[in-house]
């Protein structure tokens, strides 16, 4: 069988267990390695002391499987209408990524089951490691690579018809597919991503001073959150989407059919007021198999503290 046969065979059986987009790359060290090396340099990263280990992995990928040949990168939409604003109680915002259940087992079952489908389909031996947010790969420098989307100015993996409302899961394989050209990039002159950040995340296009964004101080941040800072997260509890919603690629992106990633309690507007009086226990039964499962109780309480102060003037009672 041919690699553009089996390339073929990929993409039908990708679409099929629920993927909006698929490419392979070659499983060969990134063309940014060193772009990743200047930016951790630089204090980036922040806290996030995890992206200086097994660096040598994160910019060769073919280090994670022996005889990896290529890699696979699927997407999967994640994208919802925004429900209206409740009235009532003061409430929080959390990242549409968190609505729903978690997606590292969403997508990692649905990356196992196209695994399992290209084994009944390829008549061939073959190895397989399957990576979502499990690995040290660079999962948008290997989308970008693989055609699934362009990295944008807000340093989002992108594409012109899904947008940036999805996830990234790859497959390290030793199978030799047929390989996709690498993304266009079609962010041109725009720069409302760059503007619209209320922390100043973005020091120039195509780069992220992590330690400044939103997503990472709500979510990654252990300590207390700069001063300087907490003014600008506004109603933002956990995640941050601001330089997705203004995003002209966004503005018709199509809403996914995936019933895992449906509103879930806590939901998209979490009362202040329950968080801040939530329990161990309490916490534990709404953050289990959910994203949000990334932040321990006393930082979302943290979060609300300052969404409070942010949106009523005042710290809470």
């Amino acid at each position: 069988m041919s690699p553009r046969e089996k390339s073929d065979i990929l993409r039908r059986r990708a679409t099929e267990v629920g993927f909006c987009r698929v490419g392979v790359t070659a499983a060969k060290p990134i063309e940014r390695g060193d772009y990743l090396l200047s930016w951790l340099q630089a204090g980036r990263a922040g806290e996030m002391d995890y992206l200086r280990r097994n660096l040598h992995i994160r910019t060769d990928p073919s280090q994670i499987l022996d005889g990896a040949q290529t890699v696979i990168v699927a997407a999967m939409n994640y994208h919802q209408e925004a429900p209206g604003q409740p009235e009532g109680d003061p409430t929080g915002r959390v990242a549409m990524y968190a609505w729903g259940n978690d997606y590292h087992r969403v997508v990692r079952d649905r990356l196992k089951r196209l695994a399992e489908l290209l084994r009944c389909d390829i008549d061939e031996p073959f190895r397989t490691r399957i990576c979502v947010d499990t690995a040290p790969l660079l999962e948008r420098e290997l989308a970008a690579a693989a055609g699934v989307g362009w990295i944008g100015k807000n340093t989002m993996v992108m594409h012109q018809e899904v947008g940036s409302y999805f996830f990234l899961g790859t497959i390290v394989t030793t199978l030799n597919f047929e390989l996709d050209e690498p993304a266009v990039d079609h962010c041109g002159t725009c720069r409302q991503c760059l503007d619209a950040c209320p922390t100043h995340a973005f020091p120039a296009p195509y780069e992220m001073d992590a330690s400044r964004c939103i997503s990472y101080l709500t979510i990654e941040h252990r300590g207390e959150i700069s001063s300087e800072l907490q003014p600008s997260m506004g109603a933002w509890i956990y995640g941050c989407d601001v330089c997705q919603e203004v995003c002209p690629h966004n503005r018709a992106a199509p809403v996914t059919r995936e019933s895992e990633f449906q509103i879930r309690p806590p939901g998209p507007n979490p009362r202040l007021d329950e968080v801040l009086n939530w329990t161990l226990e309490d916490h534990r039964g709404h953050v289990r198999d959910s994203a949000m499962d990334r932040a321990t109780l006393p930082m979302l309480q943290r979060n609300a503290r300052i969404v409070a102060r942010n949106t009523t003037g005042s710290p809470p009672t």
